[in-house]
């Protein structure tokens, strides 16, 4: 995880959010920032994760409706929301 979050964030303006572990040795890792940010940080990240051990996944949601935050608040707060 942190070789994969190390890369998203040296490849392009991410920010990295949170990162959890959801169970069975699976982590899941949160960033944001503009679409093709975090699409080539994405790539970077599953790239470098490859190279440790295996990736299961990777999913971007674009431009995500903004009661997602109410439900599930992932490091962006509602004041900056408005803005």
């Amino acid at each position: 995880m942190v070789e994969a979050a190390d890369a998203m964030v040296k490849a392009a303006r991410v920010e990295l959010v949170s990162y959890e572990k959801t169970g069975g040795g699976y982590i899941t890792a949160v960033v944001r920032g503009d679409v093709a940010a975090v699409r080539a940080a994405c790539d970077a990240g599953r790239t470098a994760g490859a190279r440790i051990g295996d990736v299961v996944a990777v999913h971007v949601i674009a431009r995500p409706h903004g009661s997602v935050d109410t439900v599930i608040p992932l490091g962006h707060s509602s004041d900056s929301a408005k803005k």
